[in-house]
């Protein structure tokens, strides 16, 4: 049996751990918290929304970023400070421009991919996520940015997603709760919302029932590979007399979020991740007049680039914003409060008495897309780089991930097969 570590607890190194283990391999999973999702899988938006698959490579992103840099509240906020990788990845990201449609179409194809696996995968091993199939409703307050989505819309249906226009009075039937004047939206019904962290410390339970052996409290020091083996050195958090421990494996997947890029240095590969801080709150529905108030529909806000998800009756999720700022993991007052004034403003009855902020690092790529496969040694692979939709395309990219494992090691057999 071969022995794969994974390098990273989060959402796609547990999806990956769990994928491998179901095709047979013994998998070690090294995670430097205590526990599973403690980071950028801790609080996020919740939404599982092939509907938010439009990247971001567009010039009116570009415009709207540039207009937006002297706002400290701007939905997209950039230090100016220049530095070698923020440049490297801006100027990526822009030659990126002219794949907008395709990856944008590629991204729901793969959205809607990962959808069945999650959903299987949560039945299978019976996890409880406050799960609510309920649809995503996109809200536009003017023609401008209706027109848009209307055209998002015929790219997101060529990868096979189907998203309906509603007017201003079918938004109120679909969420009653939802105040303010509205040009119109569009509704996904087949898009849903859950708590990602229970998610993935479910499925991490599930992976450790399937064998997988997971190293929590365990810090990467030091990482190489060569045509045979990987082998990694750790040692345990909080232990300063511990020597570092070095275990040799037969792969290794790198699913270590931001971390990924210099771990990929180390192993002869270029994985230009940056980290892209989002914010979210949650509210705490203390009352029922609260939770009366609160929708239970998702809803994605597209001029403030705000999404929502009702976890359970007593917690309503809201995330967004981007901001460039290096591994800053500060969470800034001006980014919370703008979160807290659109509650305010559309869902009026709900009390923000009680409101838990957090802040995490999107591990984004300039093109948009997931790195998944192969890196330039056979013994190493990766799993990284999802941004914004790490939790949507987990499942179908931990599959797509084991898929690449397989090949590898199928090729690798015929190789080592006498001549006849």
């Amino acid at each position: 049996m071969q022995r794969i570590a994974v390098i990273g607890g989060g959402i796609t190194g547990i999806t990956s751990a769990y994928a491998l283990a179901k095709r047979g391999y013994e998998v070690t999973v090294f995670e430097k918290h205590r526990y599973a999702a403690m980071e950028t899988s801790f609080a996020n938006g919740g939404q599982l929304s092939a509907s938010n698959a439009e990247v971001w490579n567009h010039w009116p992103t570009v415009i709207k970023g540039l207009r937006w840099m002297l706002r400290n509240d701007a939905p997209l906020l950039v230090n100016p400070r220049p530095s070698w990788h923020k440049l490297s990845w801006f100027g990526e990201f822009i030659a990126a421009i002219p794949k907008y449609a395709a990856n944008t179409t590629e991204t729901a194809r793969l959205a809607i991919a990962a959808r069945e696996h999650l959903f299987q995968w949560a039945k299978d091993e019976q996890i409880d996520f406050d799960l609510k199939q309920k649809g995503i409703l996109h809200i536009y307050r003017d023609k401008a940015g209706y027109d848009h989505a209307a055209k998002v819309s015929q790219l997101l249906s060529q990868g096979g997603l189907e998203r309906q226009p509603v007017t201003p009075e079918e938004m109120r039937a679909i969420e009653p709760t939802l105040a303010g004047n509205y040009y119109g939206g569009f509704f996904t019904e087949s898009d849903a919302t859950g708590d990602i962290h229970k998610f993935t410390h479910g499925l991490a339970q599930a992976a450790e029932r399937r064998g997988v052996t997971l190293k929590y409290g365990h810090s990467v020091q030091d990482i190489g590979a060569d045509e045979q083996h990987a082998w990694i050195t750790a040692s345990l958090e909080g232990e300063a007399d511990g020597e570092p421990v070095r275990e040799t494996f037969d792969s290794v997947v790198v699913c270590a979020g931001v971390g990924s890029r210099a771990l990929a240095a180390k192993l002869g590969d270029r994985v230009n991740i940056y980290p892209v801080k989002g914010y979210s709150i949650t509210v705490q529905l203390d009352d029922a007049a609260s939770q009366q108030a609160a929708p239970t529909v998702s809803l994605l806000d597209d001029e403030t680039k705000l999404v929502t998800s009702r976890l359970g009756d007593e917690r309503f999720r809201i995330a967004g914003t981007a901001e460039f700022n290096g591994f800053n993991r500060d969470i800034r007052d001006n980014r919370i409060r703008p979160l807290i004034r659109w509650v305010e403003e559309c869902f009026p009855g709900v009390s923000t008495r009680r409101v838990v902020p957090w802040a995490g690092l999107r591990p984004m790529l300039p093109n948009m897309l997931p790195k998944v496969g192969p890196g330039k040694l056979p013994t190493v692979f990766y799993n990284t780089g999802h941004g914004h939709l790490g939790w949507t395309l987990s499942a179908i990219t931990a599959d797509m991930l084991a898929d690449a494992v397989e090949a590898k090691n199928a090729q690798g057999e015929r190789s080592t097969q006498p001549l006849a």
